[in-house]
């Protein structure tokens, strides 16, 4: 997938971000786009998950080879939202089975995002990968929300995409790191990423093997005007669980900001109801928030 004129002219006037745009392209065009420095615990979970026929013993072992990856896995199982009768799950292997396999997933996902703000290459960029983290975690958590009160899609596979939103811009910043002078210009650095995140996430959940439904809905939940037929889908989830993590604390703005957007038509969500349900489900996107962060 090769950069567009269109594209490339928005850097031509900055030799830096030229370079940089270029080489974003090479890699999108090789066809092979993955995560620099993302822990080897996540793409093994990745890769045992990739088969249909895994038994839960196998996935047990995987998760269980890496403590702190099965700490959080036991602190999801006994989070609110999925464990509201409160009674502790102790054992792996009954946590796993209660959570789904798209949500060992996404424990896996935000342990390894979480870890890499300790990866030495990455050194200073603590506070935007540290700002990514908090937003994916939000947008995760209001998208299960919304899937499971509002839709007929999947929760678990809505917190999946919702976690995997950034995962472009992400892919970016971890490469930007080369590029030092890049963040000298936040506005030059910021139409990188508009103009790229959704093109690399493509490919990287595709060289991920990830289900068509999660990478649809991560490279097309920008597009506000977007038409289907039939009700709610998981990218109308993600586009409106997006929404309101960007809003939420602004939510006088919400109602103008909802105007014209396809998927809140078609969830039938204006701000009376928005106001509801941020209301019955505060504590319940807390807790979501909570268990992924660790």
């Amino acid at each position: 997938m090769n950069a567009t004129p269109a594209e490339t002219a928005n850097y031509t006037s900055d030799p830096e971000a030229f370079a940089f745009v270029q080489a974003l392209a090479a890699e999108l065009s090789s066809g092979k786009v993955d995560l620099p420095s993302f822990p080897d615990i996540a793409l093994r979970v990745r890769q045992v998950l990739a088969d249909e026929n895994v038994t839960p013993e196998k996935v047990v072992r995987v998760v269980g080879s890496e403590p702190a990856l099965a700490a959080r896995v036991l602190q999801i199982a006994n989070s609110v939202a999925l464990n509201p009768s409160g009674k502790a799950i102790t054992e792996l292997r009954t946590a796993i089975t209660r959570m789904g396999f798209n949500m060992v997933r996404s424990a896996a996902i935000a342990f390894a995002m979480a870890q890499l703000k300790k990866v030495d290459s990455l050194k200073g960029l603590e506070q935007p990968l540290e700002a990514l983290w908090n937003r994916s975690a939000l947008v995760a958590a209001m998208s299960f929300v919304i899937a499971r009160r509002l839709t007929r899609v999947n929760p678990d596979t809505a917190m999946l995409a919702g976690l995997l939103h950034g995962i472009g811009r992400l892919y970016i910043l971890t490469r930007a790191s080369r590029h030092p002078a890049l963040f000298a210009d936040q506005a030059t650095y910021h139409a990188i990423e508009r103009d790229w995140h959704a093109s690399i996430a493509k490919a990287v959940l595709e060289n991920w093997e990830m289900a068509d439904e999660i990478v649809q809905a991560v490279s097309e939940y920008e597009d506000l005007e977007r038409e289907h037929p039939g009700p709610a889908d998981l990218t109308d989830v993600l586009t409106v669980g997006y929404l309101l993590a960007s809003y939420h604390e602004h939510p006088e703005t919400l109602e103008l900001n909802m105007q014209g957007v396809a998927a809140c038509s078609r969830m039938e969500l204006d701000a009376a109801a928005y106001a509801r349900l941020i209301e019955e489900s505060a504590s319940e996107v807390a807790a979501l928030r909570q268990a992924l962060d660790g």
